[in-house]
């Protein structure tokens, strides 16, 4: 899973950017190299509007993908998926933040650096007031 340039970390996915998920045909088809399952420690999911947030909580477990992407559409892709995402990196008021965090490879549970969404503050303070957690922390499995 390691990318030729260690700036280029890669993405751990857990809602519609998973294969088999709409945004991952839209985004990520054709220009990842590996896609590999994957577990988050330190968040756990809730309900969005037919996407979930991941938001930072001790105790929780999120599932996913961990997806290299191919040198060649790093950057772009970058780009588009903090669009998707609505994450202005730096400001604070976006619906996600991109942060770097560990996260564990299932196959061999080794601990990867990758890029994660999560909510931004304010949408994660209005998930713990009101939100919907989903149990198990596998969107794919709700």
């Amino acid at each position: 899973m390691t990318s030729r340039d260690p700036r280029h970390l890669p993405f751990f996915v857990y809602g519609t950017l998973r294969p088999g998920e709409i945004n991952h045909d839209a985004f990520l088809r054709g220009r990842t190299e590996t896609e590999e399952p994957g577990r988050l420690a330190g968040a756990v999911l809730y309900d969005g509007p037919g996407y979930p947030y991941a938001v930072e909580e001790p105790e929780g477990e999120v599932r996913g993908e961990l997806v290299g992407a191919r040198p060649e559409s790093y950057g772009r892709l970058l780009l588009e998926l903090d669009a998707l995402e609505e994450c202005v990196p730096g400001d604070p008021a976006s619906l996600y933040v991109r942060v770097a965090r560990d996260v564990v490879r299932l196959r061999d549970g080794a601990a990867v650096r990758a890029w994660v969404y999560v909510a931004g503050r304010a949408v994660a303070e209005k998930l713990r007031a009101e939100g919907r957690r989903i149990g198990g922390g596998d969107w794919l499995a709700r």
